[in-house]
């Protein structure tokens, strides 16, 4: 599976590549035709509060699941949109095996 990481107006550090990397790489072992993956890495913010906010994109054949999570550190975001991919591509294996 092909992982692409973007991180908008910043540098991500090694680390979080390496645990948005980890993270995403485990969807394989949940649906085995995904074709790719794409995360994007955003700072928003209003001031001296600046959120993080994650956005995965999944390739699977015929369709696109996308999630966006925003807390205060990438680490959280990262997990919370995870965590609602896998419910999607969940779903979507249970309508393939009933159909």
């Amino acid at each position: 599976m092909n992982i692409k990481i973007h991180s908008i107006h910043f540098d991500a550090d090694s680390k979080l590549l390496e645990f948005i990397n980890k993270k995403l790489s485990r969807m394989e072992n949940f649906f085995d035709k995904i074709i790719g993956a794409e995360v994007f890495l955003k700072l928003e913010g209003n001031g001296q509060v600046s959120d993080k906010v994650a956005e995965i994109k999944v390739s699977i054949p015929g369709k696109v699941l996308f999630s966006e999570e925003t807390s205060k550190a990438f680490e959280e975001s990262v997990d919370s949109a995870f965590e609602n991919i896998l419910r999607q591509i969940k779903r979507h294996k249970e309508k393939e095996t009933h159909e």
